[in-house]
């Protein structure tokens, strides 16, 4: 735990966090054993000799995914990410070293008929030193961190820069703000362009669904719009605790879907198993791979190295697009009163339904 802090900057008592000298409790009991029995076997199979997991909880999950970004993910949030990152990076590399380790952006996007056209306002707010100029702190982030950051064609002279609003922030960290939220669930998201049923990743085994069902959600809404099913995708998963199947498995595709949305969901639940056991297993979650999604977002870019950031379905999703596309075009034909197309076309349907 002492690494993670002195990682991430936390090295001088002036900071008012300190690697080296804050007191660390470890504070550990079992889970609470009418929680386990739930989970340890799921309601399906105690009357069985297949073992299958409970979830670890009741609630709802979603995942989402669109075609804004190549990491199918909103461009706001996604810009976000980029400029916290090159922030820590300009301060690691000693390029800004009046920056401290706090630190936090939000950028806003203006729309035009569901597709980003320029940054309307960008925010970046910077723990600094106490001596440090605002004036020069403020143009070594718009050079170092924001111009190589936003695309320079989404910026335009409209565009409205804060940087340290507030005019100082120089105690900042645990120190100065702090409180058990289980993290930001927004910031580890979709920056709110999607819905959250409400619980934190960070913290929770897998046999938790607000974190490993929100993984899978994620992982089929970008297998949608990769296999271009849908220009935007939000999947919800709901589960009952100590009950293996999800109770509710919806699919919204905002009217951007090339195939219904309720076929988009049976063709999932077709191919992927939605247990607790089958999701853990297919993501390979138990296993320590979640320190470098800690910070920065559990999707997109940073993410890319993740199970759930994978595009293994995508080809089989597209096989409901192209039967769509078949049909649709017997329909266009048979309008037009040309009949064997559309048998030709409801053929083809058959044979691909049947291999």
């Amino acid at each position: 735990m002492r690494g993670v802090i002195r990682k991430i900057g936390y090295t001088k008592s002036e900071y008012g966090f300190n690697a080296d000298t804050v007191r660390i409790t470890v504070s550990l009991h079992e889970q609470s054993p009418d929680i386990a029995m739930g989970v340890n076997a799921s309601a399906e199979s105690r009357d069985s000799d297949e073992q299958e997991l409970g979830a670890g909880d009741q609630g709802m999950m979603f995942g989402y995914a669109c075609n804004e970004t190549e990491s199918y993910m909103p461009l706001a949030i996604e810009l976000s990410h980029k400029l916290c990152k090159r922030l820590t990076q300009m301060r690691k590399d000693r390029i800004l070293p009046y920056l401290r380790p706090d630190g936090k952006a939000q950028v806003t996007v203006e729309y035009d008929s569901d597709k980003p056209v320029r940054v309307d306002t960008v925010v970046v707010s910077a723990q600094h030193g106490p001596d440090i100029d605002m004036k020069l702190l403020r143009q070594g982030i718009l050079s170092h961190v924001i111009k190589p950051v936003i695309p320079a064609n989404l910026l335009d002279k409209q565009t409205k820069i804060y940087i340290n609003p507030t005019g100082r922030f120089v105690l900042g960290g645990p120190a100065a703000d702090t409180g058990l939220t289980g993290r930001k669930i927004i910031v580890d998201t979709y920056g709110g362009y999607a819905r959250h049923g409400g619980g934190a990743f960070s913290g929770k085994d897998p046999t938790k669904v607000d974190r490993s069902a929100a993984y899978m959600a994620r992982y089929l809404a970008k297998n949608v719009v990769a296999a271009r099913l849908a220009d935007r995708c939000e999947i919800q998963l709901s589960y009952a605790i100590g009950v293996a199947q999800p109770v509710s498995v919806l699919v919204d595709t905002f009217g951007t879907g090339r195939v219904c949305d309720d076929v988009i969901a049976e063709r999932l639940t077709d191919i992927v198993r939605l247990t607790p056991s089958s999701i853990i297993a297919k993501l390979n979650l138990r296993r320590p791979l979640y320190e470098g999604i800690a910070a920065y977002g559990h999707f997109g870019e940073n993410a890319v190295d993740m199970p759930w950031e994978g595009l293994e379905l995508a080809e089989q999703l597209k096989q409901q697009g192209d039967l769509y596309d078949a049909i649709q075009e017997g329909l266009n034909d048979l309008a037009l009163g040309n009949t064997r197309p559309f048998a030709e076309a409801m053929t083809d349907v058959k044979v691909k339904r049947t291999k």
